[in-house]
């Protein structure tokens, strides 16, 4: 009798993990769908216009520089361009990491609905976009954009 009841609490405890899981899911994409609204609220009354790419000059014409490859300082200009898109109560809440064709943003914290758009309207209008992959989401802009 008490193995029954040692299982049945094992499976109880089970249970409230999986809706603990299904919850987090449940306010994730409530949080995405309140964004998705927004955004597309956004696109129909406003029309985004592509900013204008930026010259970060011609690769190889520094001496000792590698053609092709970004300079240290092209690389720390298109992170600087990518935070200057926010202000700073939103650059605030996020992280920044250079990868070789893109920034990577990622949320320091739960942003809600009303940052998240904020946040993904700027990314979009730079070129980036949002990348949905559970507690990995993150968003990414491309340099050749910033």
């Amino acid at each position: 009798m008490s193995t029954d009841k040692a299982k049945i609490d094992n499976l109880i405890k089970k249970v409230e993990e999986l809706v603990a899981i299904l919850n987090d899911v449940t306010s994730d994409l409530r949080q995405v769908t309140s964004s998705l609204k927004s955004l597309a609220v956004q696109q129909i009354t406003q029309p985004v216009a592509a900013p204008p790419p930026l010259s970060l000059g011609q690769p190889g014409t520094v001496s000792g520089a590698v053609a092709g490859a970004p300079r240290v300082a092209e690389r720390s200009k298109a992170l600087e361009d990518v935070k200057a898109l926010f202000p700073e109560d939103l650059e605030n809440l996020l992280s920044f990491e250079e990868k070789d064709d893109y920034v990577i943003i990622k949320p320091r914290q739960f942003l809600g609905s009303d940052n998240f758009s904020k946040i993904a309207s700027a990314v979009r209008q730079a070129g980036g976009e949002y990348v949905s992959a559970g507690k990995a989401s993150h968003f990414k802009v491309p340099k050749s954009r910033t």
